[in-house]
């Protein structure tokens, strides 16, 4: 009787330059080691079949050894004992397979990926841009192929956006679903745009929106009453008037005694930018208890995850909104309903508010890093002192009126004029 093969002697069956052999193994009928006169081996099963023969690769050696080659066999002799030909079925799951790596490859959350990769991620507002793409379009037709993807999908998409009550956000996903959408064209991914033709949601007024004292106070407790992250971030975006992404990525290397200082790349304008930071701010800070990622490393202050900046906004705000007219109207013993307010009012508000408070157009723009107005020009390539002792008395101010006002309670607080320093 044949010894049955074994891992050695799979491994020194040598190659004949003349010719193609096989070596069946002895401990499973039908299993053969192939060896080709190049060196390469493989494993096959020849069986039976509907009165045929049959000959199924079961794969290479040595990626696939001996053990493992007895076992697919094993289970190919299983199948053929079900009345299942194990060459179709095997043939069956190769096509399934490829077809689903073809479906995949055009599908839109396939693509929104290769996009960033090779596009949004060298650009700076990279992270913006696909955070959008994937709130929006990848949440909507992610598993779609983009070839079904027509321009009725498209307007619909955007009015979704723009009754929902966010006009601008639905212009700003029409400019970045049309960049990526030719894209694909530069790609020879698609032909033409669904895009192309598809005005703006609806025309963008300039907002004037700015909170009042009383809208102040409510939004401080409402803060209050949402806590960590949301009610601490917000409280940092009126306090200190700086952009939402700036506020929300905030880490503890940025701060510095007091000052927190902003790289060129975490800036709107790409200008480094130094905010001093008043005390109400600080506090606010540290009563913030740090949330660390696996490797115990704190990235962001505000984060629910350890690992990425919060995100959600327009939720955040909304919930926050609700809270102000729920104390509004309990303070008031009548219901009372708040105009809508979005987290870039709260920089208006500050701007005006230090404006009111009597501080300097150049310093109040010098607190928000504008490069436009006084601060644009000539002025900016000839003027760089970064009114960094104003820009301190000017925070310190507004914050100071801030807690005034929160101070209150709803009676009625000092003019401005008062609080000016």
């Amino acid at each position: 009787m044949a010894k049955a093969l074994t891992p050695k002697g799979v491994e020194a069956a040598k190659p004949d330059p003349e010719r193609r052999y096989e070596v069946p193994d002895p401990a499973l009928s039908g299993l053969y080691l192939v060896v080709q006169p190049s060196g390469v081996k493989s494993w096959a099963l020849r069986y039976r079949f509907a009165k045929k023969t049959s000959k199924l690769t079961l794969g290479r050696w040595p990626l696939m050894g001996l053990a493992e080659a007895r076992a697919a066999a094993t289970e190919a002799l299983e199948q053929i004992e079900r009345g299942k030909d194990p060459a179709i079925e095997k043939k069956a799951t190769k096509a399934a397979r490829l077809e689903a790596q073809l479906s995949d490859r055009d599908k839109v959350k396939t693509l929104v990926g290769q996009y960033d990769r090779r596009h949004l991620s060298t650009l700076k507002s990279g992270t913006t841009i696909r955070r959008e793409l994937d709130r929006f379009v990848v949440a909507g037709w992610g598993d779609r192929d983009i070839h079904d993807i027509t321009r009725r999908d498209v307007i619909d998409l955007l009015d979704g956006i723009a009754d929902s009550g966010r006009v601008v956000t639905a212009n700003r996903v029409r400019a970045y679903l049309s960049k990526f959408l030719n894209w694909c064209i530069e790609r020879d991914i698609l032909t033409s745009s669904p895009a192309a033709g598809v005005k703006p949601a609806a025309k963008e007024t300039s907002r004037d929106r700015v909170l009042s004292d009383d809208e102040i106070r409510w939004f401080w407790q409402a803060c209050e009453a949402e806590g960590y992250p949301w009610g601490p971030m917000a409280k940092l975006l009126l306090l200190t008037g700086q952009r939402l992404n700036e506020v929300a990525q905030m880490n503890d290397g940025e701060i510095h005694r007091g000052l927190w200082q902003l790289q060129a790349t975490r800036t709107k304008n790409g200008r480094p930018h130094d905010v001093p930071l008043p005390k109400a701010a600080i506090q606010v800070l540290k009563g913030i208890d740090r949330l660390s990622d696996r490797e115990g490393n704190v990235r962001f202050i505000f984060t629910t995850t350890g690992t990425s900046a919060v995100q959600g906004f327009f939720k955040a705000r909304a919930t926050l909104a609700a809270a102000m007219e729920r104390i509004a109207t309990e303070e008031r013993g009548r219901a009372t309903a708040i105009p809508r307010w979005t987290f870039h009012d709260l920089r208006r508000t500050a701007a005006t508010g230090m404006a009111r408070l009597g501080i300097a157009v150049r310093v109040t723009e010098a607190v928000l890093n504008h490069v436009s107005g006084t601060g644009a020009g000539i002025v900016a390539v000839y003027q760089r002192h970064d009114y960094a002792d104003e820009k301190r008395k000017a925070l310190n101010a507004w914050a100071g009126y801030v807690q005034r006002l929160v101070s209150a309670e709803g009676s009625n607080v000092a003019e401005f004029s008062r609080a000016r320093k």
